[in-house]
């Protein structure tokens, strides 16, 4: 009982540090342009994980085709995908791209499907994967008349980025790396910021330091907290609980940006939204049915060997 409740206190600290991040991401871009904003976030990120690696471990070099290949997949799919989430924030509300991020699961299955050979999806698996599209429709709403509002190109982008991370995951799995997590995480983030980095001056965005508290707390708190901290307990729930049970802090963190968002930032979460999301979710129970049923078999076997 004593595991379970660190790994319960753990996802709820990975949840809130998630989800708070999407509070502070519409801080910072009331200040900081989009793409320069994800690039300042991962550059922090970068020096902790790399500095950490480089302190703790002396396997910090990235060598091999294998760990090349993580890193490039992850710096630019996992990590740089992330600059349509930032723009795509500018115009939908925080607790809807939080909620749109409850798809990463099933979107990572679909992409497994192509590049990993192992993976297989049955038909009940497949309906599954279509509930998590009819859900996110509901969640993203297409006007005919209006395709290119900027709130639905908004949620087109955030969903964009929900596809990158999802392949990003893919891609890092397939190359099978042998460095440590801290290396790995650190050196993709270092990728992706410089991309990022190249990617602001590309579009032609003015470049600004994040001099206003309000802005260098965002960042602070974006780099170290939402990224650093929260890669820590990630991949502790990771190698504690598996991927599957980890992979449910997709469902959590929604509930807690909403929640921000509408105290904090005034948001309006309409009734469609909490629908598609819900939809989403029955979606990813249908497409892991067989496993969540070993997990809640596994947990009740835990508790009854406690009571023992």
């Amino acid at each position: 009982m004593d595991e379970r409740f660190t790994t319960v206190g753990l996802f709820a600290v990975l949840a809130t540090l998630w989800g708070l991040s999407f509070l502070a991401i519409a801080v910072g871009l009331e200040t900081l342009e989009p793409v320069l904003f994800a690039a300042y976030r991962y550059d922090v990120a970068a020096v902790l994980l790399l500095g950490y690696a480089l302190a703790r471990t002396t396997d910090w070099r990235p060598v091999g085709a294998a760990n090349v290949g993580a890193i490039v997949g992850g710096g630019l799919f996992l990590v740089a995908g992330n600059a349509f989430l930032f723009v795509g924030q500018q115009t939908v509300p925080s607790g809807v791209a939080a909620i749109m991020q409850s798809l990463v699961p099933i979107v990572t299955s679909l992409w497994a499907l192509g590049l990993l050979p192992e993976e297989r999806v049955s038909a009940t698996g497949a309906v599954g994967i279509l509930l998590g599209f009819v859900g996110v429709g509901l969640i993203v709403r297409p006007d005919p008349a209006n395709l290119l509002g900027s709130d639905v190109v908004g949620r087109v982008l955030v969903f964009l980025q929900v596809a990158s991370v999802a392949l990003g995951g893919v891609l890092v799995q397939r190359a099978k790396p042998t460095l440590g997590n801290a290396a790995l995480s650190g050196w993709s983030m270092l990728v992706g910021a410089l991309v990022l980095h190249a990617t602001s001056l590309a579009l032609g965005e003015t470049f600004a330091l994040p001099t206003t508290p309000s802005a260098g707390a965002a960042v602070a708190y974006l780099g170290v907290f939402a990224t650093a901290i929260a890669f820590f307990i990630y991949f502790t729930l990771l190698e504690v609980r598996g991927a599957l049970e980890t992979s449910l802090v997709a469902y959590l963190v929604p509930v807690v940006a909403t929640v921000v968002g509408v105290l904090v930032l005034d948001e309006e979460i309409t009734a469609l939204t909490v629908v598609g999301f819900l939809v989403v979710f029955a979606g990813f129970l249908v497409l892991k049915r067989r496993a969540i049923a070993d997990l809640v078999d596994e947990v009740q076997g835990s508790v009854g060997q406690a009571g023992d």
